[in-house]
């Protein structure tokens, strides 16, 4: 539960940073991605369920806020968070080039679906402009931001696996203990 509401809040601050601080230091009109950092780095350290639930709720955001083709933005992020909790498996703790990798595509396929159920679907056919001024330059911002905040996801998650074992010992010891200790490790907590 704990981590619900934690993530909860992680998402909520990272949609408030994505949309106005990095809006503010966005160059040339570009500004990072966050939102993908965030749910493909959750899908990558935790698997396909929590990686999906992250970007649900990004895109869910995303999408209230933003939006002009409701749903769109909730089944991009859920598709990435899915796409990188496949990834689950060959995660390691030192190792970022993997998770850099898979975010760069991440990335690079949520400005492909952009411009082709954005653009090219009403009939705006300049590829290599869209590529070369929004998409590279998008993804090459959330790449190098990522090196900046992945460890800091990283040590998150670390904190959060921490709570959910404290959390699972105290509720595997009240499920273990006798009535009378039960009582009292109720009347502790």
């Amino acid at each position: 539960m704990k981590r619900k509401a934690v993530m909860a809040v992680l998402i909520i601050i990272t949609f408030l940073l994505q949309c106005t601080v990095f809006q503010t230091l966005a160059l040339g009109g570009i500004s990072p991605n966050l939102l993908v950092i965030l749910t493909s780095s959750m899908g990558f350290m935790r698997g396909e369920k929590e990686g999906m639930a992250v970007g649900f709720f990004s895109g869910l955001l995303t999408d209230v806020f933003f939006g002009k083709l409701f749903g769109f933005y909730t089944l991009l992020y859920l598709f990435l968070g899915y796409g990188s909790g496949l990834f689950h498996m060959m995660f390691y703790d030192d190792d970022i080039k993997l998770p850099m990798t898979w975010i760069a595509l991440s990335e690079l396929v949520y400005g492909l679906s952009v411009y082709f159920f954005m653009f090219l679907m009403r009939s705006r056919f300049d590829f290599a402009y869209y590529f070369l001024h929004i998409i590279l330059p998008e993804l090459i911002y959330t790449v190098v931001l990522t090196l900046l905040l992945y460890r800091l996801i990283q040590r998150l998650n670390r904190f959060l696996d921490r709570l959910d074992e404290d959390t699972a010992a105290t509720d595997y010891s009240a499920y273990t203990a006798g009535p009378a200790e039960t009582d009292k490790q109720t009347e502790e907590l």
